[in-house]
């Protein structure tokens, strides 16, 4: 699975770029989603790199942003009540698990989309790549890192 942010805003992007992040669903500055790792998903990864960073994610930084930042339908809170009454999953660490192997968080009643925080320490540098000193582009397993400073 693949973690994707944007990092910065919405000046200056040029139109089809503008639209591919709206087709990931990364609307505004320090939204993330989780995404399937397949040729379609990371050609729209690469196109929009000069906005985003993404990075592969594990099932325990999945359970923390679900527990800490995943929101239902309403903005409330993802509980272990509510999965037990609307899912088949008994708590976040099953529906962590059903994503590795699939299944959608829309298909549960969770928002796709997570509103994180501004990174404790801020980011690097929004302009430059990753392997350059900055923050934007792929950097592999180290956006557990990030991820971890904007929960």
């Amino acid at each position: 699975m693949i973690a994707a942010i944007r990092v910065r805003g919405t000046t200056g992007v040029r139109g089809e770029v503008a639209d591919t992040m709206k087709m990931l669903r990364l609307n505004r500055i320090n939204h993330a989603v989780i995404l399937d790792e397949n040729p379609s998903y990371k050609g729209m990864l690469q196109k929009s790199k000069d906005y985003i960073t993404w990075g592969e994610i594990n099932e325990e930084t999945l359970t923390k942003v679900i527990t800490k930042r995943g929101r239902l339908p309403g903005g409330d809170k993802v509980t272990e009540e509510f999965l037990k009454e609307n899912t088949s999953h008994k708590n976040i660490e099953d529906v962590a698990k059903a994503v590795f192997k699939g299944e959608k968080l829309e298909e549960m009643g969770i928002k796709p989309v997570f509103r994180l925080h501004p990174p404790r320490k801020g980011f690097k540098n929004v302009k430059k790549a990753y392997n350059e000193d900055g923050t934007l582009g792929y950097r592999g397993e180290d956006i557990e890192n990030l991820i971890g400073k904007m929960l």
